[in-house]
């Protein structure tokens, strides 16, 4: 998808939330109660294609910025990079992990629904299977969650924002291991877990008139 189409589709499917006045966390998370760092959707959000996925979450107060909603978790399988490709980090687990996916980047959403920041994560959030960024830039391209068996409208706004922004989230996957290179000299293999004590690696706020207006879409 090229931006100029996904600058339409994100148009689009923000317009129709708005017409049938269901924000985007209402379409991922009950009305009536919200679990804390639970997942929603449970099993997380995959496309039946690719297998690409997300799941949305909402951290407790003192958290997360406080005009945060929740944030969406974005991945790509790993069978969507190239066959025996090593990763720069293993889980804990090796291949024995749950999910086998190598985390893309955050799309925090604020509380009225609108997009607030990307931002990428330390590998031990997700326990993810880490790669270099030149990878993940390589295929950002392949990351599509448009047949999950969640909201359509949210599968398609997720797939068109990772289109839109795809120059800005490889400039962050550049500085996320930027930072990490910093943490390993100081931490060693500990850079990439817990005991890191440091989650953000890289954040950029997120102005979708200044981007939509920023191109020609006559």
């Amino acid at each position: 998808m090229d931006q100029i189409k996904a600058a339409h589709t994100v148009i689009e499917t923000i317009t129709q939330m708005a017409q049938e006045q269901r924000p985007l966390m209402l379409r991922v998370v009950p009305e009536d109660e919200v679990h804390f760092w639970t997942h929603y959707p449970k099993k997380d959000a995959r496309d039946k294609h690719c297998k690409s996925r997300w799941y949305y979450h909402v951290h407790a107060p003192g958290t997360r910025d406080v005009k945060e909603h929740g944030h969406f978790h974005l991945f790509l399988h790993r069978t969507q990079l190239p066959e025996g490709l090593e990763p720069k980090v293993w889980p804990p687990q090796g291949e024995d992990a749950k999910a086998h996916v190598t985390h893309l980047i955050c799309l925090s959403i604020d509380t009225n629904g609108i997009p607030a920041s990307w931002f990428t994560v330390n590998r031990f959030v997700t326990n993810e299977f880490l790669y270099p960024a030149d990878v993940m830039i390589n295929h950002l391209s392949d990351f599509n969650v448009d047949h999950t068996q969640e909201d359509d409208c949210v599968n398609r706004f997720v797939t068109a924002m990772v289109a839109l922004y795809r120059d800005e989230i490889a400039e962050l996957l550049k500085q996320r291991d930027a930072r990490q290179a910093e943490l390993f000299a100081e931490h060693g293999d500990t850079a990439f877990e817990k005991e890191s004590g440091v989650e953000v690696l890289s954040q950029i706020p997120i102005d979708l008139d200044a981007k939509i207006n920023g191109l020609d879409l006559a």
